[in-house]
């Protein structure tokens, strides 16, 4: 097998029992009219049968499980227990969504087993409304969030008719894109490592005009300008998961009235939320919240590079420090505007490097006293992965949600993840269980805090 990407093996050294590193998905699907009683158990069985179609990126697990520094390498498990990754489970009586979340919430709490490949998959049956529903999880040295929703769409079908739809583990992986003829030459090797030479070269005078863009631009943020919060503290293993949906269309009739983009929207439902509940704990900040938001670097690379690691990251100020909605909105704009053009005239080699800087923190978080000692480098994580825009089935059951779990970490406590299917917005809150309290509250709060921008601009 092959050796161990550093990134991948920094997920496994950076976990322990109160910092999982696994990325989770929640779906809802609604039976099919002609489910039988044993539509589930069937699914089930089928699933726990057939080990020959299991990828091999699903048999990998690491060569060396026991937490240590050498953890470099991959092993293929050839004895693979499909009973043991693929759960069959019910919730119990009255079935209802709060119970969902509350074995969700159980579920991406506890660790993967390291001695066996690093992912799990539950079907849970009893959801009221003629529903079930899916729970998966996957260590983040595996793949990503983003990679993670990618596969689990192309595993469902746009054709309620097909019943013969793999499961993500059996799904063969996306080929790259072919590379143009006569490329991967001696001197197509020099001419990239001379450009990235040149983009390593240039990280440097970057980072100095984001620092002045900062000094001139009252809406532009660096790093450690974030107030310390309740949710900039060291967190416990166990998880609190809270998940809704909106209809995308109220979210674009602002971004159309405003010129914002879809996601300034987003980030403004979420600033008014935490805002409120904030508030509502006594625990608002003076100054504004700061959240890292994830940008995708798709647009500025080539295709044939395409793959991989496509993401960097921009500091947003949320605004939460103003009382006016509309205020707080012109605030997020501009902030994320700014944030944007800084980026506009780098390279992706060093956008990743600034984002590294940026989260260059959370690495050193888990050392005793560093959370308590340090300005946290912002407040919480706000991303928002597009999702399909046409309605998915699997095996003719639709799907009715797809809602993401992240990843608290320490001095993280909580994280927001958004994703688009349909003409839904899908949000998903991960937060530790015991730093953020009553965090379902802050469902309410999102659908007041879009009331709230509706009657602003519109």
């Amino acid at each position: 097998m092959p050796l161990m990407p550093v990134q991948d093996s920094m997920f496994l050294l950076a976990e322990s029992r109160e910092h999982p590193m696994h990325v989770g998905g929640l779906q809802l699907y609604s039976l099919p009219d002609d489910a039988g009683p044993d539509y589930l158990s069937q699914i089930y069985h089928s699933l726990v049968a057939d080990e020959q179609s299991v990828q091999p990126l699903f048999r990998r697990r690491p060569r060396r499980p026991v937490s240590s520094l050498g953890q470099w390498s991959w092993t293929s498990d050839d004895q693979l227990d499909m009973e043991y990754h693929v759960r069959l489970t019910a919730l119990p009586r009255p079935g209802r969504v709060r119970e969902l979340l509350e074995l969700t919430s159980r579920l991406h709490g506890s660790l993967l087993d390291r001695h066996r490949p690093l992912w799990e998959f539950s079907l849970i049956e009893g959801l009221e409304g003629n529903r079930f529903a899916t729970y998966s999880k996957v260590h983040h040295a595996l793949m990503d969030g983003v990679s993670s929703l990618i596969l689990a769409s192309r595993a469902l079908s746009t054709n309620p008719d097909d019943r013969d739809m793999p499961p993500v583990w059996a799904v063969p992986p996306m080929q790259r894109p072919d590379k143009p003829s006569g490329s991967g030459g001696p001197l197509e090797l020099l001419e990239n490592l001379r450009a990235s030479a040149a983009d390593i070269a240039g990280v440097l005078p970057a980072l100095v005009r984001s620092a002045n863009t900062a000094l001139r631009e009252q809406a532009s943020v660096l790093p450690f300008q974030a107030p310390r919060s309740i949710f900039n503290v060291q967190i416990t293993g166990a998880r609190r998961f809270a998940a809704q949906r909106w209809p995308v269309d109220r979210v674009k009739a602002i971004r159309r009235a405003t010129g914002a983009t879809l996601n300034d929207v987003v980030l403004a439902m979420c600033s008014g939320a935490l805002r409120r509940y904030l508030l509502e704990l006594g625990a608002l900040p003076d100054r504004p919240l700061i959240s890292m938001v994830p940008v995708s670097l798709r647009a500025k690379q080539k295709r044939s590079e395409a793959s991989g690691n496509s993401v960097g990251a921009i500091l947003v100020n949320l605004g939460t420090h103003l009382e006016d909605p509309a205020q707080r909105f012109v605030q997020i704009q501009q902030s994320a505007q700014i944030a944007k053009r800084s980026l506009a005239e780098l390279s992706p080699l060093q956008i990743l490097a600034l984002s590294g800087l940026t989260m260059a923190p959370l690495a050193f978080a888990p050392l005793p006293g560093f959370v308590q000692t340090t300005p946290p480098p912002f407040n919480l994580i706000i991303s928002n992965v597009p999702g399909s825009p046409r309605p998915l089935y699997w095996n003719g059951a639709k799907l009715d949600g797809m809602y993401p779990l992240s990843i608290p970490y320490d001095g993280q406590a909580l994280n927001i993840t958004i994703t688009s299917y349909a003409d839904q917005l899908q949000f998903g809150l991960t937060g530790c269980r015991r730093n953020v309290p009553h965090l379902q509250r802050l469902l309410g709060h999102l659908e007041d805090a879009l009331a709230e921008l509706e009657k602003a601009v519109l």
